[in-house]
């Protein structure tokens, strides 16, 4: 017998919520490094602390892993739900704020060192809206083109990715639903943003000219 749409629903979200709380980058250093990025640099999951500490390699690999936590499960409830209408495509979004909810508060460690959501929520848009999530890449890339600094490129991208939901869906829900992913990276991003305004700030490339 078929289990109801409800149940699988809220299966999906529990199993959102799960799999983005795998700390991938945690995982990756202490098994193959030496690294313990919870006491070093930022103490932070991310991409970004790992490439720090670890190098490339590690980042690249906690990147993929952390894009693929909203992929899979926003994926997975897009293909479950018929996408048309507002009904369904909360429920998507519900499961996408559930998986990022993990990576923020990941119930391994305690709730605590989570990363700061945006290869999540770039993993989320991959599915839920490929031209809003290309819009933002490209003005991550821009930003990082000319700051140099990874954090200014993740806060622009998250900034413009509500108002891009907003132009391709002309619905304000969507467009609120995804203002929720990009105040809780600026929230995440405070430390970030306080080293910004003082200019000090850790820049990607230290030999750029």
């Amino acid at each position: 017998m078929e289990l109801p749409l409800i149940y699988k629903i809220t299966g999906l979200t529990i199993f959102a919520y799960l799999l983005g709380s795998i700390p991938w980058g945690l995982l990756l250093t202490r098994y193959f490094s030496s690294v313990n990025i919870l006491e070093q640099g930022s103490g932070n999951i991310g991409a970004t602390n790992v490439r720090r500490l670890a190098g490339w390699h590690f980042g690249l690999m906690t990147l993929v892993g952390d894009v693929l936590k909203g992929l899979v499960p926003v994926c997975l409830a897009r293909n479950m739900l018929d996408v048309e209408g507002i009904g369904p495509q909360l429920f998507i979004y519900i499961v996408a704020l559930s998986s990022f909810s993990g990576h923020l508060f990941p119930i391994y460690l305690g709730f605590k060192n989570g990363g700061k959501g945006v290869a999540t929520t770039f993993g989320c848009f991959l599915v839920i809206s490929v031209w809003a999530c290309l819009t933002s890449l490209l003005t991550f890339m821009v930003a990082i083109w000319v700051t140099n600094r990874a954090s200014i490129g993740s806060l622009a991208a998250s900034a413009v990715l509500p108002l891009a939901v907003l132009i391709e869906t002309s619905l304000l829900l969507p467009a609120v639903c995804t203002a929720m992913f990009t105040i809780m990276i600026f929230l995440r991003h405070k430390d970030n943003i306080k080293r910004i305004l003082r200019g000090t700030e850790p820049v990607i490339w230290k030999n750029r000219d």
